[in-house]
């Protein structure tokens, strides 16, 4: 008999384990309840929102996407959010603007203070440069202010309040921002009637079109997630931080090690600073340390401070190395003439084609006559110094006569490492067809 209660027991555990598991988040259990239009509309409209965008057709077909087709995304914002709606939350209010512009950097960038667009607008607010700088905001080659999510977030909101007093209707300032002032006023004259955004909708860019539907169907979707069963499988917090204010040269990774302060912490907490180290002449810049790790600093100042600058040579070194980098290099404009190539312009500057294409933005190999490109000239990236062998420029070939092939090498980069090598007599040596190699292959170079 008591074999038989165990077993009973053992059973109802069972079952209501599996209750429970039937009650975990969606990864096992996901599904998008079908919920009827006339009741999507009802709590669409019941959000009153201050920015008032009618619920239409193009709007519900967004809420679909958000709820429907894309939850994932949705899911993923709400994962997000309690780090950065805090600070939209405090700046719209500062600022006396509507509470639910928090939703715009979810279309703009995914509330990733690190996205930049096609287009290089960069940020959670995704700031060209020029509008950028307009609003105080310090970009160069070093930091870029445009994905400090504080200082950023309060450009955006100046920005914003502007564009309302231009337009005075929430909609076409929402239009604005996305594609510009003059691209609203071109639609107002074409569409002969102006402060009515459905007017001239037909006559915006298609990306702005769809522009504040997807805002507003993002705002119900975030506020109605729970109702279509969407839920994140864990939440973000932000890190509580203090700030410490710098006028040296800071280089992140050696002041993480000389302080025992977790390197990708330092780095999550100041995105503004792009290339990990903070210029000498950024005065009193605020450099952010989590709160629980403060004391290591205080307790060593000194010596953080001293080591994080003081390792200035080995950054420089790193940086000048980088893909893409215009450390230390001097801009020039470059017009393509008829003939030129992406390779002969990059050998007739003295600058790697990988760079080259980098600094324009190029993902294929095609240019146009007239293009102009830009190119960054100065001290070579090679190290002389150096004894690696990829980083020794136009040295003698050696007795073994064989290159083997590092990662990041091209055939540019070691042509350029030994006198009187061409591309064409590396290809010639080893039967390439193609310009492709890969790390570890011997190429013959005599």
């Amino acid at each position: 008999m008591r074999k038989w209660i165990t077993a009973i027991l053992l059973v109802t555990i069972s079952v209501l384990s599996f209750a429970q598991e039937a009650l975990q988040p969606y990864e096992v259990y996901d599904y998008a309840p079908d919920i009827p239009l006339e009741q999507i509309e009802k709590l669409y409209n019941d959000l009153e929102p201050e920015i008032d965008i009618a619920f239409n057709d193009r709007v519900h077909a967004f809420i679909n996407y958000f709820t429907v087709r894309d939850r994932d995304y949705t899911r993923e914002m709400l994962r997000r959010k309690e780090v950065y709606f805090p600070i939209f939350e405090k700046y719209l209010a500062k600022y006396e603007l509507p509470q639910e512009l928090k939703y715009l950097p979810i279309i703009e960038a995914g509330l990733n203070p690190k996205a930049v667009s096609g287009p290089q607008a960069v940020g959670l607010w995704q700031f060209m440069s020029p509008t950028a700088r307009q609003y105080g905001l310090h970009i160069d080659w070093y930091v870029d202010e445009r994905m400090d999510p504080e200082k950023a977030t309060e450009a955006a909101c100046r920005y914003i309040k502007w564009l309302y007093g231009m337009f005075e209707d929430w909609k076409l300032t929402l239009a604005a921002y996305n594609s510009g002032i003059g691209n609203v006023w071109r639609a107002e004259r074409r569409a002969g009637k102006k402060g009515d955004f459905w007017a001239v909708y037909n006559y915006l860019p298609r990306e702005t079109r769809s522009y504040v539907p997807q805002f507003a169907a993002m705002m119900y979707a975030m506020e109605y997630a729970d109702v279509h069963n969407i839920y994140p499988s864990e939440e973000l917090y932000p890190t509580d931080f203090e700030v410490i204010k710098t006028n040296q040269f800071v280089y992140l990774k050696s002041f993480a090690e000389e302080s025992g302060i977790d390197l990708e912490t330092l780095v999550e907490l100041n995105p503004a600073v792009k290339k990990g180290a903070v210029p000498e002449k950024m005065k009193d810049f605020e450099l952010r340390i989590p709160k629980q790790e403060i004391h290591k600093y205080f307790a060593n100042q000194a010596n953080i401070l001293t080591r994080a600058e003081a390792d200035k040579v080995e950054f420089e070194k790193i940086a000048k190395n980088m893909p893409g980098s215009t450390f230390g290099k001097e801009k020039v404009v470059y017009r393509v003439r008829s003939g030129d190539v992406l390779g002969t312009i990059a050998r007739k500057h003295n600058v790697r084609l990988a760079d080259l294409k980098e600094w324009n933005n190029i993902r294929g190999s095609l240019i146009r006559v007239g293009q102009k490109l830009d190119i960054y000239t100065g001290p070579d990236f090679y190290d002389p110094t150096s004894v690696s062998a990829k980083n020794v420029l136009n040295q003698p070939i050696p007795d073994s006569k064989i290159h083997e092939v590092q990662p990041g090498d091209t055939l540019w980069d070691i042509s350029r490492m030994y006198q009187g090598l061409s591309i064409e007599r590396i290809k010639e040596l080893n039967n390439l067809r193609g310009n492709s190699i890969k790390p570890g292959m011997k190429l013959k170079i005599d």
